[in-house]
């Protein structure tokens, strides 16, 4: 009964901080989300060194030194996932519920002089977005788990000559989150020993919580010389404190009786990575720009879910879940070509390593290796430039082979099997400046 109960507790959490949005709602490891700007997917995010965007608050707010007067840039991006899992046990597939979702942004930056420039940033850099039908083999471990979070990032920056600006900015983070599983109330009233537990039904659990955090950002941009530039900027680790509640529904009254599952308040604490970026960026010709970069983000910040509860849950108010997550790297390619003083032209490609270990991958966050193809365009007015980017996102497919579900239901709900998934992220943003 013991190992039971703390399997079921530990199917109340497990997805609660493993999160994706399509591994991650934007070509990045464990649950990042690197859309932030139409220009920037063009290029598949090469661009460290040399973005002429306000989304530069994002990517290196060392570039805002080379924005004139004041510019407001505002963005969306449509990712479409498609994800497919092929049960090991069965031979079935199951398709993630197909859903769109379309992280924003909103950035300002102002050129105060020559030297100092501020800029402002809005905009989600975590996210998740999973959805499995709830019968689905899986039930047990996840069927819905959404994760946003919003950053509000002032940044000041300050060019010390002509080939050398530094910048720095604070990161202000609310984080919101509702996750969803099966429960197996014929299992639970097995062990309990009610003889009729065959004819439980399955019940639902949910949770629900929200809490903020704080951190900061570098950055630094160099003209080695009038063609080669480089660039780099880092984001901090961001603690946030989680308060949130779970909730049991469709529960047998039997098995509510026994008080085994209250609805309580409860508590999380979890750390979002630090990330780093560099890129090196090379004109070619006044027309054509190309950047190499490189990214780096420290996973390994996640190895373990802590949650406390109010009241006890299966007989347990505190639980620890591994997850052994490991610090990953990401390169990327790109190239910009300008067409004619109004219409330029994008490409790049980009390659991800995924964060999870074989050991503890689960279906909340099926992360996995990826490739990611992109194009993209402007087109500039005297005054307002329009900017569009497309991605195609192939992940290699995944083999889940562990024992993460084994004792909350039983073999049947491991959803050990192969996960495979793409997607198609569109991206549009329109600058204004004043």
């Amino acid at each position: 009964m013991k190992s039971r109960c703390q399997g079921l507790a530990a199917a109340l959490v497990v997805t609660l901080f493993v999160i994706l949005s399509l591994p991650s709602h934007g070509y990045c490891a464990g649950f990042g989300i690197f859309t932030q700007g139409a220009k920037a997917l063009g290029e598949a995010n090469a661009v460290t060194a040399h973005l002429d965007s306000p989304s530069a608050v994002f990517f290196n707010p060392a570039l805002i030194n080379q924005l004139s007067g004041t510019q407001v840039e505002v963005g969306t991006t449509l990712v479409i996932p498609s994800r497919e899992f092929t049960s090991d046990l069965t031979g079935d597939t199951y398709d993630n519920e197909d859903k769109i979702y379309f992280p924003s942004t909103l950035y300002m930056t102002h050129a105060f002089t020559d030297k100092i420039s501020a800029g402002l940033g809005i905009f989600a850099p975590f996210g998740l977005g999973t959805e499995w039908d709830k019968n689905w083999e899986g039930r047990y471990l996840a069927t819905e788990s959404n994760l946003q979070t919003y950053t509000f990032n002032p940044v000041v920056s300050y060019r010390l000559n002509s080939k050398i600006s530094l910048a720095a900015g604070i990161d202000f983070l609310w984080l919101d989150t509702t996750l969803e599983q099966r429960v197996n109330s014929a299992g639970i009233g097995y062990l309990v020993g009610f003889p009729n537990y065959y004819e439980f039904s399955d019940g639902n659990q949910k949770f629900s919580g929200n809490g903020d955090g704080i951190g900061y950002n570098l950055g630094l941009a160099v003209a080695l010389t009038d063609k080669l530039s480089f660039g780099a900027s880092y984001r901090s680790e961001i603690k946030v404190d989680i308060d949130g509640e779970v909730k049991f529904s469709d529960i047998p009254d039997t098995l509510t009786a026994t008080g085994l599952l209250p609805n309580t308040d409860g508590t999380l604490d979890m750390t979002l990575p630090a990330q780093f970026t560099a890129g090196v960026a090379y004109a070619f010709s006044d027309k054509l720009t190309v950047e190499a970069g490189v990214r780096w983000e420290g996973w390994s910040c996640y190895d373990s879910l802590d949650i406390e509860m109010d009241d006890a849950v299966l007989n347990q108010t505190a639980l620890i879940v591994e997850k052994n997550w490991h610090d990953t790297w990401t390169y990327n390619l790109g190239a910009k070509y300008r067409l004619n003083d109004q219409i330029s032209l994008s490409a790049g490609y980009l390659y991800q390593e995924n964060a999870v270990p074989d050991d503890t991958f689960e279906p909340s966050t099926p992360d996995s290796d990826c490739h990611l193809f992109c194009l993209g365009g402007s087109y500039d007015w005297d005054r307002v430039s329009l900017a569009l980017g497309y991605g195609y996102q192939a992940n290699l497919d995944r083999d889940k082979d562990n024992d993460v579900g084994l004792s909350s239901a039983g073999q049947y709900n491991l959803a050990n099997g192969t996960y495979s998934s793409s997607s198609h992220l569109v991206s549009a943003s329109v600058t204004v400046s004043f």
